[in-house]
């Protein structure tokens, strides 16, 4: 049942920003336009070389410091201490987390949070994105009322992250963060751990997220391939290690993964010679 007020509800957002001037106001926007209305947004600028700052500053006082907290870093660390700025300042029960460059569908919170309000036992959920360009218009695709709910266990996220970033709602109260220390995959990893510890997380079968640039080869950190794919060998490598999982099951991921590393690779180089 939705019982939850649409002016404020029970959410903090978590937007890392880095030299994100030409696309942090859409992102902002698809906060702000939420038909259930997140309590407090938290942008966190990871040293930022542009004016993307100011830019902070000012989308705070368009929309209110009651609604947005800005935070700035004088030093560069990557997206996962940026994310952990902002999440250790969140003083809601849920937490979600949005990129700079990428928006939500103005439903993505209400049909979200209502369904982790009436499943208590959920503390992770993730929903799929759709892939498009700028000039996309992202308000007007509608929400279908019935929809699948996938059940998401150990191994079958072992295999694959099924939870994009700018997907995920979770619970606060949860012992975890993203891994300091790392700047490709440390939300695998987090998503991973949560799950092993004997959490319960479901994707919804729903496109409630928009990315406007491929996931691998155009730009950020998705462009540098082989450090994103040494980055999840080394979570595949941690999570077998310490939840002492069998050799042959590191194997198997660590095999799997290198051949969708090979894919991406080549698709990628078709994509560049094709768009030189």
């Amino acid at each position: 049942m939705e019982t939850v007020s649409n002016k404020f509800v029970p959410v903090s957002v978590v937007i890392p920003c880095y030299n994100c001037r030409d696309t942090i106001h859409r992102a902002v926007e698809s906060v702000v336009k939420q038909t259930w209305r997140p309590a407090e947004l938290i942008l966190v600028d990871d040293a930022s070389t542009d004016d993307t700052p100011k830019i902070l500053f000012d989308l705070q006082k368009m929309y209110g410091e009651d609604l947005i907290k800005v935070v700035l870093h004088n030093e560069n660390k990557g997206p996962g201490v940026a994310r952990n700025a902002g999440w250790n300042m969140a003083t809601q029960p849920y937490v979600a987390f949005l990129d700079a460059d990428d928006a939500w569908h103005p439903d993505k919170i209400r049909v979200q949070l209502n369904y982790m309000l009436e499943h208590q036992d959920i503390v992770l959920t993730g929903h799929k994105v759709k892939y498009m360009n700028s000039s996309y218009n992202f308000d007007v695709t509608p929400i279908v009322c019935n929809y699948a709910v996938k059940n998401i266990s150990p191994l079958q996220l072992l295999l694959s992250n099924r939870f994009p970033t700018p997907s995920v709602i979770l619970k606060n109260e949860i012992p975890f963060r993203f891994e300091y220390t790392k700047r490709f995959s440390e939300d695998y990893l987090l998503w991973l751990n949560i799950v092993f510890s004997g959490y319960k997380a479901v994707i919804l079968e729903l496109e409630l997220a928009y990315l406007f640039k491929a996931p691998y080869g155009e730009g950020g950190l998705s462009s540098n391939l082989w450090k994103m794919e040494l980055g999840e060998l080394d979570t595949l490598r941690r999570i077998c290690t310490l939840y002492k999982l069998n050799k042959a099951i590191w194997y198997l991921v660590a095999s799997y993964s290198f051949m969708k590393f090979a894919l991406r690779w080549i698709k990628c180089n078709i994509f560049n010679r094709r768009n030189r």
